[in-house]
């Protein structure tokens, strides 16, 4: 009985010395598990640069500059027209080479009396107007001859289109004098205009730049007076 206990013991030893022994690598071994990214994650794509700055407007350039008759389209006029309906100008037209029409310049009243006859003259102020969606440009106002039914009927047109989408057409081919003065029919058929807030006088320098004679020696005024000019 007693050796049956010996060898009993001696198996049990034996069989514990076979056991594998516990494994010697460290966490740090073990492959490391990489999430897929969710189709719906779309961080990994999004832009790292500064917004661009909201609210800052953009500058018009030169705008073109006609009356309301010339758009052939309907056209509104600011509202405002203290702040974006000049003054009267004195205005003249110069033949520049090169140009198939004569070009129009502002002009220093004084010199414009002093050099000129009253004919070549031209006087009307300017107001910021549009077409439909947004297409600005600057409205010659009648501010003279005011009986005279073109400028009567031009002028009421004008006042109009401060608040209502209008259009002026021509009735000479009537065999009329003046202009038919007309309303859109759905004055919602068009977006209120997004007037820009740059001052009307800048607006009119930029579109005048190289085109205001207020010297005698102005290449403009030479060229309206018959003068030499020199060659530099």
């Amino acid at each position: 009985m007693a050796d049956e206990q010996v060898k009993r013991k001696l198996i049990e030893s034996a069989t514990a010395d076979q056991k594998p022994a516990p494994s010697s690598s460290s966490p740090d071994d073990e492959p490391i598990s990489i999430a897929k990214p969710s189709d719906n994650d779309l961080e990994r794509f999004r832009s790292k640069r500064s917004p661009s700055i909201a609210g800052v407007e953009t500058l018009l350039p030169a705008l073109p500059h006609h009356n309301m008759a010339a758009a052939k389209d309907w056209v509104r006029l600011h509202p405002n027209e203290e702040k974006y309906w000049s003054p009267e100008f004195c205005f003249v037209s110069v033949p520049i080479q090169g140009q198939p029409r004569d070009t129009l310049h502002l002009i220093n009243e004084e010199l414009a009396t002093r050099y000129l006859p009253s004919g070549r003259i031209q006087r009307f102020r300017f107001a910021l107007a549009t077409k439909p969606t947004d297409r600005f440009f600057l409205c010659e106002v009648p501010s003279q001859n005011l009986d005279n039914v073109w400028n009567a009927s031009n002028l009421s047109g004008c006042v109009q289109a401060k608040t209502l989408w209008t259009q002026a057409t021509s009735r000479r081919p009537e065999g009329v004098d003046g202009y038919k003065i007309d309303m859109a029919k759905h004055q919602d058929a068009f977006p209120e205009p997004n007037w820009p807030t740059q001052a009307l006088n800048e607006l009119i320098m930029v579109t005048f730049a190289g085109r205001m004679i207020d010297r005698e020696d102005h290449p403009g005024l030479l060229r309206l007076i018959g003068a030499r000019q020199s060659i530099s």
